[in-house]
């Protein structure tokens, strides 16, 4: 009973089946405003933070109380509804649609959540959750301001990283982009995990000082990392090699979404290529000691 009233309102509701991405109708859909908040949010987190390097000469952060914890008990808990939403969703639709593949192409299940067909439009099912994927994206980066308030090193590069993901889901509704289903079931995944470990040491429950060392968020983030590769690997071998006939749909966004991955991969290795220098599981490591 429970599971089916998950998935009804999870994957056949009618506002989710029916959904069509449309610059008109929906919130933050155009391109002014995408580009206009980012310039806006690059711009204030940029000035704060010079700011307070100017104010504070000692690297000393400012005291966000429980807000930090609480966001991520609410990151968590959105990543895991946009996660199995987006899973019912693409069940779904590979049951709903698996009849058309029959003698007319030679796509399958695995190859659909790699390479979308050309011509395939932003809408229905799987396409409502990369919207609320991209919305949530909007939430999360919170996360750069609260490293610029807490004079975290690193906080100018996380603010950018934070930047190009909304820019990136932005683009796989825009141009309906292939792989986005594997990409936002692993990001949410990790997310749901790591988010749900920062609420649990910061907001102390049990056992969390004990686990206060422990690198969650870096086995996520390495996690996550890998499976964008093999995601962009397969992309690669379906559209260039021909497995997958007309191409793959978004082809173009692909190309720029894989600049602005590797440039999200830089961010990494300079946040971690030096231990704690972006930390955020909560762990007393030597960085956090100089704050």
């Amino acid at each position: 009973m429970a599971a089916a009233a998950a998935a009804y309102w999870l994957a056949e509701h009618p506002a989710i089946v029916s959904f069509r991405w449309s610059p008109t109708g929906l919130w933050f859909s155009t391109w002014a405003f995408l580009l206009g908040f980012l310039a806006s949010y690059v711009a204030l987190c940029l000035a704060l933070d010079a700011i307070l390097a100017a104010a504070l000469r000692r690297r000393r952060p400012l005291t966000l109380g429980p807000v930090p914890a609480a966001h991520a008990l609410l990151m968590a808990a959105v990543s895991a509804v946009i996660f199995a939403g987006t899973l019912l969703s693409a069940l779904a639709e590979i049951r709903d649609t698996r009849w058309s593949w029959r003698g007319r192409s030679r796509t399958t299940p695995f190859r659909w959540l790699l390479c979308f067909p050309p011509g395939t439009r932003s809408s229905g099912r799987v396409f409502f959750w990369s919207y609320a994927y991209y919305l949530s994206r909007y939430l999360h980066a919170a996360r750069g301001l609260f490293a610029v308030l807490q004079r975290r090193r690193g906080a100018a590069a996380r603010v950018f990283a934070h930047a190009a993901s909304i820019a990136m889901a932005f683009l796989w509704l825009e141009f309906s982009q292939s792989f986005q289903v594997l990409a936002i079931l692993a990001s949410t995944l990790a997310h749901a995990v790591a988010f749900g470990f920062r609420f649990w040491v910061g907001a102390g429950l049990p056992a969390a000082r004990a686990a206060r060392g422990a690198p969650v968020a870096l086995a996520c983030q390495c996690a996550l990392l890998g499976c964008n590769l093999l995601c962009h690997v397969g992309v690669v071998w379906m559209h260039f090699g021909g497995v997958a006939g007309g191409g793959c749909s978004g082809i173009g966004a692909w190309v720029f979404n894989t600049l602005l991955n590797a440039a999200l991969l830089w961010v990494f290795l300079h946040c971690y290529g030096k231990r704690g220098v972006c930390d955020d599981d909560g762990g007393t490591t030597a960085a956090r000691k100089d704050l």
